[in-house]
Order: structure tokens, then sequence, then C-alpha cells
């Protein structure tokens, strides 16, 4: 195929299937920038696979390509595909702790508090916050004004504190 006659092909399966190709990729992958990626991802594809092309079913042809560069994208990005509603519902039922789960937790966040106030400071507000209380670095950034490295290397070294301290219980 001639590179004129290649272009405008390539405008004709743009301006025809566009938002079909989209909407199938956002489908697959529930993301939107993901999604325009491998878009445009498909488009090159297919104006790379002209010369292959006998022409008939171009949109049976352009989906395919669309699905193949999700799948793709999804098995090598290690990604979950699009979980079913039982999926879904299974998971949410097992996350739901049960009681003993719920005293086992509670156990478990009495002993690392307790842990943790054992460190001296700056370390113990700093496994306090991060640990206990499971706030973000950049929360803890704006509520201390400290640096960002002075607060990683003291979450660093709480955590190496604390490993010491729950070996010795």
């Amino acid at each position: 195929m001639e590179r004129i006659n290649r272009d405008i092909y390539l405008e004709h399966l743009i301006d025809a299937y566009k938002n079909l190709v989209f909407s199938i990729c956002f489908k697959l992958v529930q993301n939107y920038f993901d999604a325009e990626d491998l878009t445009q991802e498909t488009f090159l594809a297919a104006y790379k696979g002209l010369d292959d092309f006998d022409g008939t079913n171009e949109k049976a042809w352009i989906c395919r390509i669309a699905t193949n560069k999700c799948l793709d994208y999804l098995k090598h990005s290690g990604r979950k595909s699009v979980p079913t509603e039982d999926t879904y519902l299974n998971e949410f039922q097992s996350k739901i702790p049960t009681p003993e789960e719920e005293v086992e937790e509670g156990e478990v966040k009495n002993q690392l508090y307790t842990l943790c106030t054992q460190l001296k400071e700056p370390y113990r507000e700093v496994a306090l916050d991060y640990f206990f209380h499971e706030k973000d670095i950049s929360d803890m950034v704006s509520q201390s004004g400290k640096n960002i490295k002075t607060l990683q290397t003291q979450v660093y070294r709480a955590k190496n504190m604390l490993k010491k301290l729950w070996r010795k219980e």
C-alpha cells in the first residue's frame, strides 16, 4: 500500500473507531490514562500491520488489536483483570474480620503502642505517627515541618528499633 493511501486509511480508522477502541481499552484496564496510551498503541500497531490486513471486517480487526494490546499490558504489568461480581463479593467478605481476628488485631495494636512508647525521642513520636496512627510521610512533614529525608531516616531507624524490641518479647 502506498504511504499516502496508508495515511488516509489510518485517518479513516481513527475517525471511525477511536471511541470504540478507547472504550475497549478503558473497560479492560480501568484506568483513563492507560486506556489513552493503549488506544494510541492500537492505531500505531494497525498502521504497522496495514500491509498484512486483507481489508475485510476492519472493525473486528481493530477491536482485536485493541484487546490484544490491553491483554499484553495487563499481563506484563502484573495487573489483575477486571473482577467479576463474584470476585468482588468474595474479596469483600474475606475483608470482614472475624471476632477472633479483631481481638488479635487489638492485642497487636496495643503491643505496638507499648513498644513505640518505649523508644526515645524523636523516634517515639515518629513511630507512633507512622506505625501506630498510619500517617503518610508527607502528612508528617506538613505537621512537623521537618525535612522529608530526616523523617524517612527516623522512620527507618524506628522500624529497626521496634524489630529488636518485638523480638525480645
